[in-house]
């Protein structure tokens, strides 16, 4: 097994969903109080941990449950192309969420049980995302558990770590990166839509078909533009946190991309979107730092 397919296995598209929302919550958290860098160290490394440790429990159970059978368009499946064996890949997201949760143990010292509370729900989501009876994935409720635990959950959860306090705006703020990591899986689902049918996986793009899931993007994605505007309008903050309204010319070209490719050709929009999360992430920092 070489430490290539592990990498590829890891998913390292997908990790931007995981950093973006840590850096919103830092970045919002140090003009509110001085925080430790090392804390925000620990929870960017817990954060990488556990969507890791998804990954990698979405590689072993999508093959358990034969459901990487009929995969035609995605990137290549590490334990379905038999790069690394189905035991191996199931003791690594094992590790890797074992390790997430002790990293998170220190977390839970500094910020209490709650960031507990928090941190089991993560791990337990990450895995009964293609695991058990109903996994969330197969059942359309992925876009649900994407935009709370990448949103609000993620940029919230790190605010409180170093502030010990949480906000509406800080909320609020979570709900743009969760709307765009939405995006990237709706994208996935869409690129994926015939294999999803034929191997019964339920995703919302199987149950209502190509143009809702064409909208669905659309909407996501545009409304996260527009959350700092809310952000705005309900505080006192400068007109600069309206920065990531740059983006919309990006999204409208995404727009156009996703409804015009089918297949394979959306693996481009796929990447795109999860390049517009960190330039997202990057304008609303700077919106934020420079309305201070």
């Amino acid at each position: 097994m070489a430490l290539k397919h592990w990498i590829l296995a890891s998913r390292p598209k997908t990790l931007p969903a995981a950093i973006c929302p840590v850096a919103i919550g830092t970045v919002m958290a140090c003009t509110s109080a001085s925080i430790s860098w090392w804390v925000v160290v620990l929870i960017g490394v817990t954060a990488l941990l556990i969507q890791i440790g998804a990954n990698l429990a979405n590689d072993y159970f999508d093959f358990v449950k034969g459901i990487d059978a009929f995969r035609t368009n995605g990137p290549e499946r590490m334990t379905q192309s038999q790069k690394i064996s189905p035991l191996a890949m199931r003791n690594a997201f094992i590790l890797t969420l074992i390790a997430a949760f002790l990293l998170g143990l220190v977390l839970v010292k500094i910020a209490g049980w709650p960031l507990l509370v928090l941190g089991i729900l993560s791990i337990i989501f990450a895995i009964q995302y293609t695991a058990g009876p109903y996994p969330l994935g197969y059942i359309g409720l992925g876009e649900v558990f994407v935009l709370l635990f990448f949103g609000p959950v993620a940029v919230g959860g790190t605010y409180y770590v170093l502030t010990g306090a949480l906000t509406p705006t800080v909320l609020l703020a979570g709900i743009a990166p969760g709307l765009i990591s939405t995006g990237i899986l709706i994208v996935n689902n869409l690129r994926d839509i015939d294999d999803d049918a034929k191997s019964k996986k339920k995703t919302l793009a199987v149950r209502f078909g190509r143009q809702f899931t064409i909208v669905e993007y659309a909407v996501v994605m545009i409304a996260a533009c527009f959350v700092p505007v809310l952000i705005s309008l309900f505080s006192s903050l400068k007109y600069t946190m309206l920065l990531p309204l740059l983006l919309l010319p990006l999204v409208i070209y995404l727009i156009v991309k996703v409804a015009k490719d089918s297949g394979p050709k959306l693996n481009e929009s796929l990447f795109l979107t999860a390049q517009s999360l960190i330039l997202y992430s990057l304008l609303f920092v700077m919106g934020w730092v420079l309305s201070y």
